[in-house]
């Protein structure tokens, strides 16, 4: 095996572990708005359009390997990241009411699940992007080395 291939299997394995924490994320997602009935905030809904095409996207990087697809997938992570950021810190009441965009339909600040006191729902998607932004850059990291 000479050492482009090498390079090659090692991040096609950080494009896989990206688009199954992405799998994770999206179907976690769906779990607890389908199963558990807890209706999405406009913040959960931004945040769920730039976390599903990760899924597919990183899929199509995949079968057959494409190391592009960093270049595509890396924006929609930081994008969504960026969300999740806001979210959290609306959470968490650090954004005032009067700078939320939640107006119709469930608060973006209501608490609705809470793990081990400190872990909710936006401090979920803060690390799911935060760990996809990490795999992909490490990708792209051993690409241009």
């Amino acid at each position: 095996m000479n050492q482009a291939t090498v390079y090659d299997q090692t991040n096609w394995k950080w494009i896989f572990l990206s688009w199954l924490l992405a799998t994770v994320a999206m179907l976690g997602s769906l779990f607890f708005s389908e199963v558990m009935d807890f209706v999405p905030c406009v913040l959960c809904w931004y945040q769920r359009i730039f976390m599903y095409p990760l899924v597919v996207i990183l899929l199509l990087g995949m079968y057959p390997y494409d190391e592009s697809v960093i270049r595509y997938a890396l924006p929609l992570a930081v994008i969504g990241w960026g969300f999740a950021i806001y979210h959290y810190l609306v959470y968490s009441g650090y954004i005032p009411e009067a700078l939320q965009p939640c107006g119709q339909g469930p608060s973006c600040a209501e608490i609705d699940l809470e793990l081990f006191g400190f872990i909710t729902i936006p401090m979920l998607s803060i690390l799911a992007f935060s760990a996809i932004i990490l795999f992909l850059s490490i990708a792209r990291y051993r690409i241009e080395r």
